[in-house]
């Protein structure tokens, strides 16, 4: 591999807006830092990936996600089990994978990762041999997810008024899992299947989570009462989640879950088409991140 080389793949439709200046940002600090940059954008779903996996046969080392949390696990599957190191440019609406390793979300100081950092060999897991990086789930934020978007707003502000709007009509559901052969059985509204420690926006939904521990953060979330809402949404946004008597987060390396009918699910805030039955799997160590050499952080 030439060290000196840098591949970006850049999503211009992530978040709320894309500024073109940026192209120029990148190409004055690999200038600087004499790298030699490459910058390829997406076309269509899916496209990140095929990106990646070209960088990485033209044995290029590092390969920056520019975008959310979906074009980051595009990209995380063309790298996944590779010798290149995935680096994150937050540009999304959440950024929560990016927010849990502590990179910073102003483009200008997340380039100073090109040069600052250290690497890490972090977990992914496997939901029916479907890469997720962050954070996924089944029940009411998948079924959100599956709203979010479609009229073209997006942003806190409009997430906000969808989960207002869909709340009140959406029941917790039993579930059955099989987590690491020991059954465990409990009434959920959302099933959160955490990797890192956030959604997004830091909301945090299982505070201790870590991406090196080897171990996946099942996190049963019963329906909030609408009067005890604001309290749930600081220990939330405060990083208190483990204080909620409406939360329970259990543990484990290989989960299996079946329902009577497919439910709503989604792959770190993508949706997907509802399923019925799921076989979720940690891979310890099985992607090289990028992060920042804070001594302080443990991701």
């Amino acid at each position: 591999m030439a060290e000196n080389r840098v591949f970006f793949i850049i999503n211009r439709y992530s978040g709320t807006a894309f500024r073109s200046a940026i192209e120029g940002r990148i190409i004055d600090m690999c200038a600087q830092l004499q790298l030699e940059g490459t910058i390829e954008y997406t076309q269509h779903k899916g496209h990140a990936t095929e990106l990646a996996r070209q960088a990485v046969a033209s044995g290029c080392p590092r390969v920056f996600a520019m975008g959310g949390d979906g074009t980051v696990n595009e990209v995380a599957q063309g790298l996944v089990d590779t010798p290149a190191a995935m680096g994150i440019l937050p540009a999304g609406s959440g950024n929560g994978l990016a927010r849990h390793l502590h990179i910073p979300l102003k483009t200008h100081l997340a380039l100073r990762l090109l040069d600052q950092h250290k690497i890490i060999t972090m977990d992914t897991l496997r939901i029916n041999d479907l890469l997720s990086v962050n954070v996924s789930g089944i029940g009411f934020d998948a079924h959100v997810a599956g709203k979010f978007g479609r009229n073209g707003k997006r942003g806190l502000i409009s997430y906000g008024k969808l989960v207002m709007k869909e709340f009140p009509g959406f029941k917790e559901f039993p579930v059955e899992i099989k987590l690491d052969g020991k059954i465990v059985k409990r009434k959920s509204f959302i099933l959160a299947l955490a990797n890192s420690s956030q959604f997004g926006n830091n909301a945090k939904i299982s505070p201790f989570a870590s991406v090196c521990d080897q171990l996946i953060d099942v996190c049963f979330i019963k329906k909030v009462p609408i009067t005890q809402a604001v309290a749930f949404a600081q220990k939330m946004f405060s990083g208190h989640m483990n204080r909620s008597r409406f939360v329970e987060v259990v543990q484990g390396k290989h989960i299996k879950i079946g329902f009577d009918r497919p439910m709503p699910y989604h792959i770190d805030g993508e949706a997907m088409e509802p399923k019925a039955t799921f076989d979720v799997r940690l891979v310890p160590g099985s992607l090289r991140m990028i992060v920042p050499d804070n001594p302080k952080f443990h991701p």
